[in-house]
């Protein structure tokens, strides 16, 4: 017979081990999603990569600023995302959306009559194209109707897309080879090595970001570069340079906030000749409410970047794709002040005015020669006429 003590103890025990399997599953599974929830966060964020920048002795210190928003959002696996690389066709669909109703109208025409024109003149202003853009281009296809040359309204069309490519096709597009073209030494024997090239434009369209973009080009593509953070205005402009800098390997000059910007860029020319960095790119600043001090400002800029070893290169206009004709009247300031050789049109994806760039350079007489197809950093490609034609039609 069972001794009843025995029982019971039998009983406590079982009891006890039932009691106590829970508590010690649940505090397994605590520890186990703690942990996931610390790989998760390590995974879940993009290392910066690339070299250290070197930052002046003047550099202004503080918490660091965000990442600028063309950062590659992470994978599962910690792992940057691989976008679908940029294509005119497939990131202009904006663009091509305005045109496309515009365009079947004209198409679906028995023959090209009044209504045709309208319509095509309509399309033309609605996408930006301007006024004067407009006109020359309708005029040549008026005169090749009339003349028997354009017979029907598919004809037309294709004429119109093979005089926008003959309009914009300047063959400047991309950008030029590094020590390219600089000037034997000066009468001190001081040889140019090192190229300057200048990014203006309005505050807000994208000028430090574009900086960031071409220097990680051209630093995949095994050309040492050396930033200078030349907008001292905005605040928040040296920090976001400076993590361009380190994510494109590049060395960078910065100075204090509110200082001589023109010093900035000189230091960074000195250094880049010191270590033998063939090329320095230049943030500026763009505040048009002062716009006297602003010309004299890049005047200043330009002059000293100039002096050997330092040869300006390039003077590249950074303009926002979505603001349009307004665009161009920003564009004209910088015009005055200093000799631009070139546009970067950012936000191209951004708009259904694709046509501005027609009206780029036939109004202010400059080729375009980047265009911003998307927020990341390899969305800055070459302007390419005939894709971008093709892609709006």
């Amino acid at each position: 017979m069972i001794d009843p003590g025995v029982l019971q103890a039998s009983s406590d025990a079982l009891i006890a081990v039932v009691v106590a399997v829970p508590v010690a599953l649940v505090a397994v599974g605590a520890v186990l999603a703690t942990r996931r929830r610390g790989a998760g966060r390590d995974e879940a964020t993009p290392s910066t990569g690339g070299g250290v920048a070197t930052v002046s002795a003047t550099a202004p210190t503080g918490a660091p600023a965000e990442a600028p928003a063309e950062a590659p959002p992470a994978g599962e696996a910690g792992t940057p995302v691989v976008a679908e690389p940029a294509s005119y066709q497939g990131r202009l669909g904006k663009a091509r959306g305005l045109l496309s109703g515009y365009i079947g109208a004209v198409r679906a025409r028995a023959r090209i009559d009044a209504g045709t024109w309208d319509e095509l003149e309509e399309a033309l202003i609605r996408a930006d194209v301007g006024v004067g853009a407009t006109d020359a281009l309708l005029e040549d296809l008026r005169g090749r109707v009339k003349a028997g040359e354009i017979t029907d309204t598919d004809a037309l069309v294709d004429a119109l897309k093979a005089d926008l490519v003959a309009m914009l096709d300047t063959g400047a597009s991309g950008l030029p080879d590094v020590g390219a073209d600089r000037p034997p030494p000066g009468d001190d024997g001081v040889e140019r090595t090192v190229d300057v090239w200048l990014f203006v434009g309005v505050n807000g369209v994208g000028k430090t970001t574009t900086v960031g973009k071409v220097a990680t080009r051209l630093t995949r593509a095994g050309t040492p570069v050396l930033l200078a953070a030349g907008d001292t205005f905005r605040a928040a402009a040296g920090e976001q340079l400076q993590l361009w800098a380190e994510r494109s390997g590049a060395d960078i000059v910065r100075g204090a906030e509110g200082g001589d910007p023109s010093s900035v860029v000189f230091d960074a020319v000195q250094r880049a000749a010191s270590r033998g960095v063939p090329l320095v790119l230049a943030d500026t600043a763009g505040r048009l409410h002062n716009k006297v001090n602003l010309i004299k400002e890049l005047e200043k800029i330009r002059r000293v970047s100039d002096r050997p070893p330092g040869h300006v290169a390039e003077v590249l206009l950074v303009l926002d794709a979505t603001t349009g004709q307004n665009g161009l009247a920003q564009a004209k300031v910088f015009l005055d002040a200093v000799d631009v050789s070139g546009v970067v049109l950012t936000k191209l994806d951004g708009t259904a005015k694709g046509g501005i760039v027609v009206a780029i350079q036939r109004e202010l007489g400059l080729p375009v020669k980047l265009v911003g197809l998307g927020e990341g950093a390899d969305d800055l490609v070459d302007f390419d006429p005939q894709a971008f034609v093709d892609a709006l039609f």
